[in-house]
């Protein structure tokens, strides 16, 4: 599905990505872990576009998409949301789903004008769509609140619910964990489970909770220093020295001996 080739990126000197290498396969959810500043938040940003790569290249399904904006991206079905929801706060939660669709009949003046007709029917079907996510995530309850005094964890299902508006193929979730209750965190993940069996997502998740990314991914890539350690089953990057050592540091392996 996407294919990260050799990328690279440096600021100021500073090698933030180094040569990474790995694929996102179709169909699968694939976790991205490691330490901060690993390089992780660079990278998704590189392949959603909003940075160009010194060097390497992207690769979405055979077409290389390296450096292109992140508008022509969405439109090819390549999604990328926030650690920090980017929610409109002062619409309600149904209409944060309803402005997502591109290329609204009722974003035109003239067409409101000419093409009344037209413009509810479409309008309709965007707002039964908005209404079979609102179901589909159990956020019924608050489809009328206003998206500013949502939760933490319903604004991550609202960031969520946003991308299944679009045509979505590819979804890059950046800590959709953070700041989210264990009650609704158990949602997100139910949906975002559901969304990749039920619905064929293919998912890339940035998460620092190793509890999430068990439950969730495989494979699993962890990031250091820019570059990647070592990709596999969860249980393959717990037992790996190298993965111990750029999380935890140098007393890392010695802890654990001690430890057994």
């Amino acid at each position: 599905m996407i294919v990260i080739d050799n990328v690279s990126k440096h600021f100021s000197g500073i090698r933030a990505v180094d040569g990474c290498s790995f694929e996102i396969a179709r169909g699968r959810i694939t976790g991205l872990i490691g330490p901060n500043g690993a390089g992780k938040t660079t990278l998704f940003n590189i392949v959603a576009g909003f940075i160009r790569p010194d060097s390497g290249r992207v690769v979405l399904d055979g077409e290389e998409v390296t450096g292109q904006p992140p508008h022509r991206l969405f439109h090819k079905g390549l999604v990328r949301t926030f650690q920090i929801p980017q929610e409109f706060g002062r619409m309600t939660l149904l209409d944060n789903l309803m402005v997502v669709p591109p290329g609204q009949s009722g974003e035109n003046l003239l067409s409101a004008w000419l093409r009344p007709v037209r413009v509810k029917a479409e309008e309709r079907r965007v707002r039964e769509r908005a209404d079979e996510v609102i179901e589909f995530l159990q956020l019924g309850h608050v489809a009328r609140e206003l998206a500013g005094n949502l939760s933490g964890g319903q604004k991550k299902l609202l960031e969520l619910g946003r991308t299944m508006m679009t045509d979505a193929r590819v979804v890059l979730l950046d800590e959709p964990g953070a700041g989210v209750n264990r009650t609704l965190l158990g949602k997100l993940c139910e949906s975002i489970r559901r969304l990749n069996t039920e619905r064929g997502y293919t998912f890339c998740i940035i998460e620092h909770d190793m509890d999430v990314i068990a439950r969730l991914c495989d494979p699993v890539v962890v990031m250091a220093q820019g570059r990647v350690l070592t990709q596999g089953s969860m249980d393959h990057v717990r037992a790996n020295e190298e993965v111990l050592e750029a999380y935890f540091g140098g007393g890392a392996t010695a802890r654990r001996e001690e430890a057994r």
